[in-house]
């Protein structure tokens, strides 16, 4: 949870030397490399299914590449403290998929955990409508950010059923998200290599590392808990990104009422997490 609130706060400074295309293509590899070289110690090939190994390819084509992408934007666009509360979302359809293709259950308590947080949800809203009621269109791209989050989630926990092995599900998944992200950014420049700032390119690194170890952190809970309990509790995230934005981000806005949506997402997920 930590690790994802440091991401957004981090990408602020990041994108003020780099695009968030650029970005994104610097960030995760840096992940992806990083798994490599944890991979000899942790994965065995030996022991993988195939069906897994396209399972978490197909997954590398939207994640981390794609999610990380839209959360750059609505990062740059909206700030780290609002696009990182609605990107909360995530459980919502997380939960709800992993009760169709899991059997997982949810009870009372737990739907009024969710309630929690889409009312939480509801109050940043309107704070991002009073800012810019014109702008109502970049509410898409952290909730588009977290509806891919929240597929993803029981997919991958699908595809422990044929491998367990988180380190090789990051892996396969982030190289193909690599290769995707690297060839794009070729093919926007024609080919050529962007014009890459070397403190960018260090703050989106350190985001990289971030959000891929938070991943791992993730897809290991994901193997031993159900994803009514682990996605809620990863979306806790915002209290973070907001904490810290206030830290370090003094122009960063975080009014009462976005505090209060703040607080109320969090709630439900504690609500969630020990019913």
């Amino acid at each position: 949870m930590f690790g994802f609130g440091a991401g957004f706060v981090l990408t602020q400074f990041g994108l003020r030397w780099m695009l968030p295309w650029v970005g994104v293509a610097i960030s995760i590899p840096t992940s992806t490399l990083l798994f490599w070289c944890l991979a000899p110690f942790f994965a065995d090939p030996s022991q993988g299914d195939l069906k897994a190994v396209v399972l978490f390819a197909c997954v590398g084509l939207f994640f981390p590449g794609a999610a990380a992408l839209l959360n750059f934007e609505s990062n740059r666009l909206l700030g780290p403290n609002i696009a990182g509360a609605l990107s909360s979302m995530t459980p919502l359809v997380a939960v709800l998929l992993a009760i169709v293709v899991l059997g997982e259950r949810l009870r009372g308590v737990q739907l009024l955990a969710l309630a929690g947080i889409v009312v939480g949800i509801s109050l940043m809203y309107r704070v991002h409508l009073n800012v810019s009621a014109g702008s109502l269109w970049l509410l898409t791209l952290p909730l588009a950010s977290a509806a891919i989050r929240g597929v993803v989630q029981p997919i991958v926990k699908f595809g422990f059923t044929w491998w367990r092995n988180p380190i090789g599900a990051v892996v396969v998944s982030y190289t193909v998200s690599s290769a995707v992200l690297i060839a794009a950014a070729l093919a926007r420049t024609g080919g050529t290599i962007p014009v890459i700032d070397h403190r960018g390119a260090l703050w989106f690194a350190a985001v990289g590392l971030c959000n891929g170890l938070s991943v791992l952190a993730m897809y290991a809970a994901l193997d031993y808990g159900p994803v009514a309990v682990i996605s809620p509790l990863i979306a806790g995230y915002p209290l973070v990104t907001l904490l810290l934005s206030r830290a370090f981000l003094r122009k960063e806005e975080a009014g009462p009422q976005l505090v209060a949506g703040v607080v109320a997402a969090v709630c439900g997920v504690v609500l969630l997490l020990v019913a």
